[in-house]
């Protein structure tokens, strides 16, 4: 690809990001003047929760388009203000995000707080579909690709009351762990600037604990939401494939492709996941496939619910007392060479335990195999997906990229990408070598046979025989990454361990288990929770519980709050 068009995409985005934000004072806000109240409660953007921004808007402490605006401001200050420190983690700011704040406060004295999630600025990762925006995936050749309805979770998302305020940066294509797009550059870390922040995910990572929106979402195939949240500092839900429809999300591999969301606190993911689940009927929701030989497909609202369980809301299961009695499986096999993680993670078991939880080591039969005889199956998938994905809208308003081979041959993405996009290029998921697709079929028929049988073993405490070796655990524990971030440009040290929500097709929950103080600056450790498939709420539980109990994260120091007289006035 030319610097001229680097230079040309580097600045389209610099006016997306200028253009739409402004000095709140430039704005008319008395059709959303707030309710007199004797104690309105005032409103806090860093680390702020969707319980206190709803706190201070009931009380009249904040109207919501000061929160829109507040959040743009931040955008500005530190993410794009143009010097060696901004973290480029968001794409660019949604011009109708204020419209639709106002649009909220002038309807607030009838509706008030009419949907869970109201008034909350919601960051996507820039592979989801939004119609007020385009979606590029990362790269410079789909930077104008208009599609002309939301995804179906971003639709659900503004259903429950959501703003989105922008788009979170990405792995162009989604294609790795470094957080590099051509379309804006490479994110840096939350907590130290001359660090990644993991990927794919990337700019959600690192925007959600930078405190530039309440929540995010991201897309995982094979780590892409849980490395990143785990080198923020973050809760982050890969939930079990069939939950949440990826209608409208730019694919990588269709199946194990999934959205989930991105957030500080175990409640607000909650929410999140309240609003992103659901049935979805269209010919891309991915909810009616099988995964497994003899598995039930699903045709129906009705099905979905007997098959997936979801409950009216995830939020009843946010129990501070939810470690009571909970059995708990540590796969020691799974932690890490570096003590600086393991140190953290024990001492989370030892507070699990002390909390009243059951914590015993557990043996992942065949790990090995498990998590070393497979592999992704982006190289075969990416191509055909990704076709059906540009051609599921039309061309008519923004004219973008529907053949693969145009794709390539644009230059529209990263050099180091181009490689990457040949190799994938040349599998053909319809007419694939007897060599190809004996390795397609031992990635979609063995492998979640195979996968999901043993760790249902380890669950359920059994031998290979199915003899009961004890008390069946609720989830199995283990360090989401192997390690810490890498320098700028270079991947974090991830390991394995994120391959086996994927490969088994069942949900996973990172968080952090606290903070490595060893290093400089202190930095979060990730421990992930793997649950029996469609248990999120199992999961949400149990990791509330531990969050109430031990307050792991820490907020970064790079985005303090701003002062008044520091918002960006463009």
């Amino acid at each position: 690809m030319s610097d001229a068009r680097l230079l040309v995409g580097s600045a389209i985005i610099a006016a997306l990001l200028a253009g739409c934000g402004g000095d709140s004072s430039d704005h008319d806000s008395s059709s959303g003047t707030p309710p007199e109240t004797e104690n309105p409660v005032s409103f806090s953007f860093v680390e702020a929760t969707i319980a206190d921004l709803h706190a201070s808007l009931e009380s009249g402490g904040i109207t919501c388009e000061e929160v829109v605006q507040g959040y743009i401001d931040r955008i500005h200050a530190y993410d794009d203000d143009g010097t060696e420190t901004e973290f480029k983690s968001v794409v660019a700011i949604n011009p109708h995000a204020l419209d639709d704040a106002r649009e909220k406060d002038r309807d607030f004295p009838v509706d008030g707080i009419d949907g869970p999630l109201y008034c909350v600025p919601v960051l996507p990762k820039d592979n989801f579909n939004t119609e007020q925006m385009p979606t590029s995936g990362g790269a410079l050749a789909f930077q104008y690709n208009q599609p002309t309805e939301d995804a179906y979770t971003i639709g659900k998302l503004r259903d429950a009351g959501a703003i989105i305020i922008g788009k979170a940066n990405m792995d162009e294509f989604a294609f790795g762990f470094v957080g590099e797009s051509s379309v804006r550059g490479l994110v840096k870390n939350a907590y130290d600037l001359t660090k990644g922040a993991g990927g794919s995910s990337t700019g959600t990572g690192t925007s959600i604990s930078s405190s530039f929106a309440i929540t995010g979402t991201g897309s995982d195939t094979g780590g892409s939401i849980r490395v990143p949240s785990a080198l923020a500092g973050l809760v982050g839900i890969r939930p079990s494939l069939r939950l949440v429809s990826q209608d409208g999300i730019m694919p990588l591999a269709s199946f194990q492709d999934t959205g989930g969301p991105m957030c500080r606190t175990v409640q607000d993911c909650a929410l999140m996941m309240d609003a992103m689940v659901g049935f979805d009927d269209g010919a891309y929701s991915n909810q009616r496939v099988s995964y497994e030989l003899n598995a039930r497909l699903i045709n129906n609202q009705e099905e979905y619910q007997e098959v997936t369980g979801v409950p009216d809301t995830y939020t009843n299961f946010l129990d501070s007392n939810g470690l009571q009695g909970a059995r708990i499986g540590v796969v020691r096999d799974m932690f890490s060479s570096d003590d600086s993680v393991n140190n953290v993670v024990n001492d989370a078991l030892a507070k699990m335990q002390a909390a009243g939880a059951t914590v015993e080591d557990v043996v992942l039969p065949d790990q090995s195999s498990v998590l070393g005889d497979y592999r992704s199956l982006s190289s075969f998938e990416f191509k055909h997906d990704l076709e059906n994905y540009l051609n599921a809208w039309t061309t008519a308003m923004d004219g973008h990229i529907l053949d693969y081979a145009d794709l390539v041959a644009s230059g529209g993405y990263l050099p180091g990408n181009q490689r990457s996009l040949e190799s994938r290029g040349a599998y053909d998921l319809n007419h694939l070598s007897d060599e190809d697709q004996a390795i397609y079929d031992k990635n979609t028929i063995e492998r979640p046979v195979f996968v999901r049988e043993r760790v249902m073993r380890a669950l359920n405490n059994v031998d290979e025989n199915g003899d009961s070796l004890g008390e069946p655990y609720d989830v199995l524990i283990y360090p989401t990454i192997s390690g810490f971030a890498g320098d700028l440009g270079r991947s974090p040290t991830t390991g394995s361990n994120n391959r086996l929500s994927p490969f088994s097709q069942f949900p996973a929950l990172t968080m952090p288990a606290g903070m490595a103080v060893d290093k400089d600056p202190v930095v979060p450790v990730g421990m992930e929770m793997l649950g029996r498939e469609f248990a999120e709420a199992t999961l949400i539980k149990l990791a509330y519980a531990y969050q109430e109990l031990a307050h792991p994260r820490q907020a970064p120091t790079l985005a303090p709050e701003l002062e008044e007289e520091d918002a960006s006035a463009p």
